[in-house]
């Protein structure tokens, strides 16, 4: 593939123009066509006021940003885009526009010339079918803003020849981005493996386990930047909605990513989220200000093993521990018994429980009482208490099992790889960390351990273990939380 070679791309909004973007600004000349009149010459302008706010701010040189603009042609048939090697489209995500406009393109491009489609959850095998030669056609799916994200999903379908993939990444790389291989399945490897961060959400919310700004403070605790809810109301309800259905309807039904009836009546009443006005919040979401440690500390001695306790204990210094195999781990402050949930509830346990910690950084942490005492003492490590419904798994830790889980689904079935899934999560979604770091932390036994308690209380398919996990959990004693 020559360095230098022009780039077509075919949608002029958000997408398209941030791909032109960069592929301009890594010297490659750039045709911009778009089918409404005008709208690819005022995307430009746009771009060149992009463009001089970034020189303004010393991010860009203004030889550079002279250089890349005249580089960028707007057009407006795709007979014109015939001399690039590589044509991507970013249009409507709607299968039959894609399918019309690739067969235009590959009508007029030379037949060494590459096809891509930016699309965020179609097949790529659906996409090429019909085209002369489908090997060609493979799947560049940038993340939002294209410019700032460096994630590119690169998507084989059925017919895509390895060795156009292996073209495509390798541009990729050329434009500063991180690519990872997908094979074309629904959600490809973000959007399939980021549907249980709202999906669990969602499900505790129609189970009135807490206030949308408890659980959302619950998990940005846990080193996710935003709250499930908020990050909704940010993307449109009626957005997100639509991908969850695509992604369970091209899994034909499948529990696992059964769209929300919560969601549902908040697209049905017009709540959108910020596009609307209002969503799960109107304005911005709540925050809760740092919780004051007390002045005097509270003698607290934990109890058990396992990556929460050690994250308790460096929050602790001094504690005292007690090493037992009682089958819990937690704190002990006299006669209070405080238990990380293992995903049974709190009235199985026999003692109130607590959510697991999960990250070094965390200011709150659910909890299933109310009791000020419990509050004192999560607040002598510098943690706010969220009071929670006594609900199976709690929120952090159900939501990091199932996107465990969903991650060890994927990688299963040859979707990607676990390197693949934990860069693709870290780096198109901003996750803390990637869920095969996760597995790693608390390991495949409390994983699976958590999943079947929350099975047993649920009866629901949605929790049913991944095979490679479940084989991951070999000790016959599972790990404590």
């Amino acid at each position: 593939m020559e360095d230098l070679m022009s780039v077509g791309v075919v949608g002029a909004g958000v997408m398209g123009i941030g791909i032109v973007q960069v592929a301009a600004l890594a010297g490659h000349p750039v045709k911009l066509l778009d089918a409404r009149e005008g709208a690819a010459a005022a995307a430009i302008v746009r771009l060149g006021d992009t463009l001089a706010t970034l020189v303004s701010k010393g991010r860009l040189a203004a030889d550079a940003r002279d250089a890349a603009l005249a580089r960028i042609e707007a057009v407006s048939e795709v007979a014109q885009l015939a001399g690039c090697g590589l044509a991507i489209e970013a249009i409507v995500e709607q299968v039959e526009p894609k399918r019309t406009l690739l067969r235009q393109l590959e009508a007029v491009l030379a037949p060494q010339a590459l096809l891509a489609s930016n699309t965020s959850s179609l097949s790529i095998t659906l996409l090429a079918n019909g085209l002369s030669r489908p090997e060609r056609l493979v799947g560049m799916h940038f993340f939002n803003p294209v410019p700032l994200m460096r994630l590119v999903e690169v998507v084989s379908g059925a017919e895509t020849d390895p060795a156009a993939a292996a073209q495509v990444e390798a541009l990729a790389r050329a434009w500063g981005k991180q690519p990872v291989h997908a094979a074309s399945t629904p959600g490809f490897i973000v959007n399939r493996i980021a549907r249980p961060f709202y999906a669990e959400t969602l499900a505790l919310l129609q189970e009135r386990a807490a206030a949308p700004e408890v659980l959302d403070a619950c998990l940005r605790a846990a080193g996710f930047r935003m709250g499930p809810c908020e990050l909704m109301d940010l993307i449109g309800h009626d957005t997100n909605a639509l991908v969850t259905r695509a992604v369970w309807e091209a899994n034909f039904g499948d529990r696992r990513y059964q769209p929300s009836l919560i969601q549902q009546a908040l697209v049905d009443g017009g709540r959108l989220g910020r596009k609307s006005g209002r969503g799960f919040f109107v304005g911005p979401a709540p925050r809760w200000p740092v919780v004051q440690r007390p002045a005097a500390a509270l003698p607290i001695t934990l109890v058990g093993r396992g990556p929460n306790v050690e994250m308790l204990a460096r929050r602790l210094p001094g504690v005292a521990r007690e090493s037992t195999e009682a089958g819990w781990s937690g704190l002990r402050s006299g006669s209070l018994e405080l238990a990380f949930t293992d995903g049974r509830c709190a009235y199985e346990a026999g003692r109130p429980l607590m959510d697991w910690l999960a990250h070094e950084q965390a200011d709150a942490l659910g909890v299933t009482t109310d009791d000020a005492q419990v509050a004192d003492l999560l607040a002598c490590a510098g943690l706010r208490a969220m009071v929670l419904r006594d609900t199976p798994g709690l929120v952090v830790a159900r939501t990091l099992a199932m996107l465990v889980n969903e991650a060890s689904d994927a990688v299963w079935q040859g979707v990607c790889t676990e390197e693949g899934a934990d860069t693709a999560m870290r780096l198109g979604v901003n996750y803390p960390d990637g869920p095969f770091a996760w597995r790693r932390l608390f390991g495949a036994e409390a994983l699976c351990s958590l999943l079947d308690h929350i099975w047993t209380q649920t009866r629901s398919e949605r929790y049913r273990i991944s095979p490679p996990l479940r084989a991951a959990s070999t000790s016959a004693t599972p790990c404590k939380p």
